[in-house]
């Protein structure tokens, strides 16, 4: 099998990504092929001499293939993904990090010295680990109800060398009333949506960590209804779908978490919601 030159290669690359309708195709097609070849994206462009060859041909080929016809998100084809500073491993038994997430961290950020934190549904562990990585004196732990997901967790955790407990758990089923702060990124599509999402996201990542009742906001409410009673937690963040604030906010309400702010992602949604409640506040 002969060698083609990088260029050539990218070229017929996006030129099938940008026929699949993916949304990025460039972009798709720069990160599979500095993947295959083990290079940075930037050699891409200055190397006028790069060649994808033996074995990289067929790697690169299958890894188009993956992308636009199968529609497979590129975080599984490579095995990463960048969130704040860390590079995470990713596959189907987590969902992919994304960039609106990166909210809740920032909550995250503003919480007292060595408060007690649970990212409840952490998948990757991507909000734990980045708070870890950037407030090393907060005491994290990170929850899921998928062993895989947790699996996929350890490793993360191990591999950047960042100390985080780990839960298997059912919501708060089961968990120490020990935390002052809980951050979730929650299931939050409703069922009748599922026809309106990206091929990437329905035939390839984990539906129990999308999908969440006919309104999207069963795990919601149940989450709501086992924090309200526990004592020490002050401050609940969630992140939740579009149009779904304002319902969200009336359940943080009843829930007892009063003085709620809402934080935009960079499409102007409200994707983030911050309640707390007072240290009198009834539990």
């Amino acid at each position: 099998m002969s060698g083609t030159p990088a260029s050539d290669a990218l070229d017929g690359a996006i030129t099938a990504i940008t026929a699949a309708g993916c949304e990025t195709p460039r972009l798709d097609a720069e990160v599979l092929l500095a993947h295959v070849l083990g290079v940075g994206r930037e050699r891409l462009l200055i190397d006028s001499e790069l060649m994808v060859e033996g074995p990289a041909v067929r790697a690169f080929q299958d890894a188009v293939r993956r992308r636009s016809i199968e529609r497979e998100p590129v975080a599984y084809i490579t095995g990463r993904r960048g969130f704040r500073h860390l590079d995470l491993t990713v596959d189907r038994r987590v969902l992919v990090p994304r960039a609106e997430t990166e909210l809740l961290v920032e909550v995250g950020l503003t919480l007292g010295r060595q408060a007690r934190v649970l990212d409840l549904g952490t998948g990757s562990g991507a909000v734990a680990l980045a708070l870890k990585h950037e407030r090393p004196d907060l005491l994290l732990s990170g929850s899921d109800v998928s062993e895989d997901a947790l699996e996929v967790a350890r490793t993360n955790g191990l591999r950047l060398g960042l100390d985080v407990h780990w839960l298997h758990a059912d919501l708060l089923a089961g968990i120490p009333d020990e935390f002052d702060a809980v951050l979730s990124n929650p299931p939050y599509v409703a069922q009748a949506e599922r026809g309106a999402l990206a091929p990437e996201i329905v035939r390839h990542e984990p539906a129990a960590a999308l999908f969440a009742g006919a309104d999207g906001l069963s795990s919601i409410r149940a989450l709501l209804a086992q924090v309200a009673e526990r004592r020490r937690v002050r401050v609940v963040a969630l992140e939740v779908g579009a149009g779904q604030a304002q319902a969200v906010a009336e359940l943080m309400s009843r829930a007892g978490f009063p003085a709620l702010r809402r934080e935009r992602d960079l499409a102007g949604i409200e994707r983030v919601l911050v309640a707390e409640r007072g240290e009198g506040a009834r539990s």
